[in-house]
């Protein structure tokens, strides 16, 4: 019997032994888990790329994101950025008075949804959402002035001359109107477009890019002519030579990259003779017109003119600059921003003031109409840093920022949405209020 008590007890003892081990093991694999490597910063590319589409069934829910419990803890970060001359002309002013933008991004922009019968749900398409006019007013109850509706056209024309459905025109008018109605600024462009069977910057495909743009333009400019100022026209979302190896990377020695940039002078001119023929308030309407790729290489290269317009100061340099690129959009990369460190400021500040020399200061004003930075493992207080480190920089010299939101935050993808448009709240305010604090 005391034989088979010792034997009893040595056994208990194996067992609480084994058991103990099992939770030390875990406790290592967790510390694991959460350890954050050191990533060396990489390159920019001279073309920033443009976030990546985010395609989901129509018939899929939006996401909920959840509530990080650190956010109480951020800080918004005091910033003295010296200002730089800013000229004193009528579109410098209007420009100003956009002073913060939101992009209603991977709504009306989504295309080829090939798994959707009926294309007005392609405004859904890749968010998972309809827009709502409750969501619009949230984008302008927290302060914004401006709101840019990328749309693509492709998949809702018809016949040679691209004739659009008005089912499709008529919802994204609806959606303008949400904006305008609501005392902001509305943006409306040709998106999604890009590409050899419509959009081409090349000499090869000029009579076809051509018609495509002239078409689709004498469409909104007539539909949209009596609307005032607040709605602005954007000829076209970052043109380039999709597919090729210059797609986002110019070479201004190449002869077919020195031909693209050629072609997109041309299509910024049709955009804008077509819209000014058409009268109305579109003889004086503000416009938006890109360089190559809408990057900042593209706009600081030789080879880009702006369109000649018959009415004075009622143009707009167009800019996309995810910068910096290791930060703000490249997949891994790092996910740290310090405002004390030049690593962090210097290529925001470095491109910032080339476009302020080449164009600010001679009355070109500029919108920076895509910016942001990807969350990267909830390093929200970076994004906060980084947010504000970039608008209160874009105003020192004069320029307007729009926020890339895409409605996209749970995954490994690019996650650049702050509003949850499923409850029209926000589900990053630190990084409203970062960039509000520095807008006006």
């Amino acid at each position: 019997m005391i034989a088979n008590k010792k034997r009893l007890l040595i056994g208990l003892i194996l067992v609480l032994a084994l058991v103990m081990s099992m939770f030390a093991g875990c406790s290592r694999d967790a510390d694991k888990a959460t350890a954050t490597p050191t990533v060396e910063p990489s390159e920019s590319p001279d073309v920033t790329k443009e976030p990546e589409e985010t395609q989901e069934p129509a018939e899929s829910k939006s996401p909920e994101p959840k509530d990080d419990p650190k956010t109480s803890e951020i800080k918004i970060p005091d910033l003295s950025i010296e200002a730089f001359d800013i000229p004193d002309t009528d579109s410098q002013a209007f420009v100003n008075n956009m002073k913060l933008g939101w992009n209603l991004g991977n709504t009306f922009d989504a295309h080829d949804c090939t798994w959707l019968s009926n294309k007005l749900d392609y405004e859904k398409g890749w968010s998972g959402i309809k827009t709502t006019e409750k969501m619009i007013q949230a984008v302008k109850d927290a302060g914004f002035n401006t709101v840019r509706i990328p749309v693509s056209w492709h998949n809702h024309v018809s016949g040679d001359d691209h004739t659009i459905d008005q089912a499709w025109l008529d919802r994204v008018q609806e959606v303008v109107d949400y904006a305008i109605d609501n005392g902001l600024y509305a943006i409306i462009n040709i998106h999604h477009d890009m590409g050899e069977d419509f959009i081409y910057p090349s000499s090869q495909y000029m009579d076809q890019s051509s018609h495509y743009v002239r078409r689709i333009w004498t469409q909104l400019a007539e539909r949209f002519k009596d609307y005032d100022e607040h709605l602005i026209f954007e000829s076209l979302n970052e043109p380039r030579m999709v597919g090729s190896k210059y797609e986002w990377w110019l070479d201004s020695n190449d002869e077919s990259c020195k031909d693209a940039v050629a072609s997109i002078n041309k299509l910024n001119q049709i955009f804008v003779d077509t819209v000014r023929a058409s009268g109305a308030n579109n003889k004086s309407r503000y416009l938006m017109v890109p360089g190559y790729a809408a990057s900042v290489a593209g706009a600081l290269d030789k080879g880009f003119e702006l369109p000649k317009d018959r009415v004075e100061d009622r143009l707009i340099l167009s800019i996309h600059a995810y910068t910096p690129y290791n930060f703000a959009l490249e997949a891994g990369g790092v996910s740290s921003f310090d405002i004390n460190k030049s690593s962090s400021v210097r290529e925001i500040d470095q491109f910032m003031t080339q476009l302020h020399e080449k164009f600010v200061s001679q009355a070109v004003p500029v919108v920076i109409g895509e910016f942001g930075a990807r969350n990267k493992k909830n390093n929200l207080q970076d994004r906060v840093d980084f947010s504000a480190y970039y608008v209160a920089s874009a105003r020192a010299r004069g320029m307007t920022c729009l926020w890339w939101d895409n409605h996209a935050f749970t995954g490994d993808g690019e996650l650049f949405g702050i509003l949850d448009r499923s409850k029209s709240s926000w589900k990053y305010p630190e990084i409203v209020e970062a960039m509000l604090k520095y807008a006006d």
